[in-house]
């Protein structure tokens, strides 16, 4: 399993990475372990383990949920947990993408080996891109004690990873072709008392929704990092006809960007990011060669949002990145070792952000953008 992690940066030099540890997806701390069998109100570090969901760690020893082998779905819940009753699972991007390339586009492939991850791991959990996406669903029980101010049958998004929270799947996946990144699902998940979910809109399909809030921390953070330069930057979106490289523009706009860039890989991309207004600018090239991407960008920009879900984008993002730039990785499949070391063999001065998934008012915010940009709902039907 790929760590999310950088382990021998071995810069030195002035990049830096900051910001969290990346997409709520990051490999979380060691602290003391729970051993199988433990019940669900007997987390080890008390209160504050059974927060984070301790308790529900089966192995290995020392670590929370996210860096987890295995999770115990076990569907009676703790004085502070919530269980939902799954309707539709949210596959990432990055896993999706890996998975139905390893398996050739081969959708029964696809389902199968989702089957198999949840039913070995207790959670989504890609092993080789170490990512999961998020679910909706109906609220099946409150424990007395949860903060979450959640109650029996609200319809839920739930904003943190798949891959630290524990699931079970009872359907099989039997509607699902294996075919996109939203399952149709019937099984169980759980929250603890630090999760995040958001109850769904009403004036919003739930397939729509989903959609947005499984990329909701991109364009807030988009928002804090354009609206704190202390002269209105040049951004730069790689992906940017995708979902949370729309998002990303249109945010940059808002936050008062002086010129927005959008790149993307094919000539269909940049016929649809063009009809939707969303980009000052629309550039193609493939983002995982550096020069052509440069090139394209011509002069750097000052804060460039990487949104692209293939590998291999890093060096393109900081090559097309001026001095004292930002740049934000929003794609679990950014490797952080060659983003450092890329940057430090071309002496860039840039700070890299690996983008959380939660910034507070993100959910919020995704959701208005949806509603208030034509742009951004069409690209994201277009996708639906």
């Amino acid at each position: 399993m790929r760590e999310v992690a950088v382990r021998d940066a071995g810069t030195g030099g002035t990049s830096e990475i900051t910001g969290g540890a990346g997409l709520s997806e990051a490999v979380a701390g060691a602290v003391p372990a729970t051993a199988p069998g433990n019940a669900p109100g007997d987390a080890p570090g008390g209160a504050s383990g059974r927060a984070v969901g301790l308790h529900r760690v089966l192995e290995p020893a020392g670590v929370l949920p996210q860096a987890a082998v295995r999770l115990d779905a076990d569907p009676v819940i703790g004085p502070d947990e919530v269980r939902i009753a799954v309707e539709r699972l949210n596959l990432d991007a990055a896993s999706y993408r890996q998975l139905r390339t390893a398996h050739g586009g081969d959708g029964e492939a696809v389902r199968a080996e989702v089957l198999r991850i949840v039913g070995e791991r207790g959670k989504m959990h890609n092993p080789v891109t170490g990512s999961g996406g998020m679910l909706v669903g109906t609220v099946a029980e409150v424990g007395p004690e949860s903060p979450l101010g959640l109650k029996p049958g609200d319809r839920v998004a739930t904003l943190v990873s798949l891959t630290l929270t524990p699931l079970a799947i009872t359907d099989g996946l039997a509607r699902w072709d294996g075919m996109s990144e939203q399952v149709p699902a019937e099984g169980h998940a759980i929250l603890f008392a630090r999760s995040i979910a958001a109850v769904l809109p009403d004036d919003l399909p739930v397939p729509l929704a989903l959609a947005v809030m499984d990329v909701c921390g991109a364009p807030a953070l988009t928002h804090r990092v354009v609206a704190g330069r202390p002269v209105p930057p040049r951004v730069a979106v790689l992906g940017a006809a995708g979902k949370s490289g729309s998002l990303a523009l249109a945010a940059a706009r808002r936050a008062g960007a002086a010129e927005t860039v959008g790149l993307v890989p094919s000539q269909e991309e940049e016929r649809r990011l063009v009809a939707s207004g969303l980009a000052d600018r629309v550039v193609r090239a493939d983002a995982r060669d550096p020069v052509a991407v440069a090139e394209a960008l011509g002069a750097p920009a000052d804060v460039t949002v990487v949104c692209v879900d293939v590998p291999g984008c890093e060096h393109g993002a900081v090559l097309g990145t001026a001095a004292g730039g930002t740049v934000v990785f929003f794609s679990m499949a950014t490797s952080f070792p060659a983003a450092a070391l890329g940057a430090e063999g071309l002496a860039a001065d840039v700070t890299m952000l690996i983008g959380n998934g939660f910034v507070p008012g993100h959910a919020e915010m995704a959701l208005d953008l949806l509603r208030s940009e034509p742009g951004v709902r069409a690209l994201f039907e277009g996708r639906l």
